[in-house]
C-alpha cells in the first residue's frame, strides 16, 4: 500500500539519520540548510494540505482555536523540555523529536485520508528533510555524551517506530471518523508544527547556516509547491 510506504519513509529518515550520525554525522552548516530547506516545504505543506482542506468542514473560528492551541501545546511542552533537559544534549532532542514528531506524523496520517498519496508529497518530503539531520545531530551528540553507537541507533530506531505508529494511527484509526473531528485534529497538529518552525526549526538552522538559511528556506517553499502539483 503506498500509504503505508509514504509513512514508513518518513519514519525511516530517523533511523538513516541516526545511524549516520552515529558513525560520521553532518557538518553545522548542511544541517542547518536541510533544517531550513525543510521548513520552508512545511510552510506550505501546513497551509495546503492541513489547514487549507479543513476550512470547509468547520467554522472559521473553530480552524483558528484549533491552530492556536496546537501552537499553545507545542509551546508549552517545548518549554518544559528545555526546562527539565536544559544540558541534555543529544537525549533532549530525543525527547524533543518525540514530542514535534507525534502532530506532524498524526496530521500526516490524517491528510491521507481521502486523498491521493502524491497529494502529501510535500508533506513527507518536508518531514523526511527534517527528521533526518534532526536524528543525525542528536544521534552524534548522544554518541559525544557517551553513549554506545548500537544504544543510540537502538533509541532513535524506537522513536521511529513510534511515530510510525502514530501516522499509521492516524490514518486507520480515523478513517472513517467525523469530516469535523478529522480538521480540528490536522489544525491542531499544524499549530504544533508552526510553533516548531518558529521556536525550534528558522533559529537553530540560522545560527549553524548563517545567511543561506533565507536562500534554504525558499528553495524548499519552491520544491513544496512543485511536489503538490504532482497531486
Amino acid at each position: 500500500m503506498i500509504v503505508v510506504a509514504v509513512i514508513l519513509v518518513t519514519s525511516f529518515a530517523l533511523l538513516a539519520g541516526a545511524v549516520w550520525g552515529a558513525n560520521r554525522g553532518l557538518s553545522d552548516r548542511t544541517e542547518g540548510f536541510i533544517v531550513a530547506l525543510a521548513g520552508g516545504a512545511l510552510i506550505v505543506s501546513v497551509m495546503d494540505e492541513l489547514i487549507r482542506q479543513s476550512v470547509n468542514a468547520m467554522p472559521l473560528w473553530g480552524v483558528m482555536a484549533a491552530v492556536l492551541g496546537g501552537a499553545v501545546v507545542f509551546t508549552g511542552l517545548d518549554a518544559l523540555v528545555d526546562a527539565k533537559l536544559q544540558n541534555a544534549g543529544g537525549a533532549g532532542l530525543l525527547l524533543a523529536v518525540t514530542l514535534d514528531g507525534v502532530p506532524e506524523n498524526l496530521a500526516l496520517g490524517t491528510a491521507l485520508i481521502g486523498a491521493e498519496p502524491l497529494a502529501v508529497a510535500a508533506l513527507a518530503g518536508s518531514i523526511f528533510l527534517s527528521n533526518l539531520p534532526e536524528a543525525a545531530g542528536g544521534a552524534k551528540r548522544m554518541v559525544e555524551d557517551g553513549r554506545s553507537k548500537m544504544q543510540t541507533i537502538a533509541l532513535w530506531a524506537a522513536v521511529a517506530a513510534l511515530l510510525s505508529a502514530a501516522a499509521l494511527g492516524g490514518y486507520f484509526g480515523l478513517e472513517d471518523a467525523p469530516e469535523e473531528l478529522i480538521a480540528t485534529i490536522k489544525c491542531f497538529a499544524a499549530g504544533a508544527v508552526v510553533a516548531s518552525l518558529a521556536t525550534e526549526v528558522f533559529p537553530k538552522a540560522f545560527k549553524e547556516d548563517a545567511k543561506w538559511t533565507g536562500i534554504a528556506v525558499a528553495l524548499g517553499l519552491c520544491l513544496a509547491v512543485g511536489l503538490g502539483q504532482l497531486g
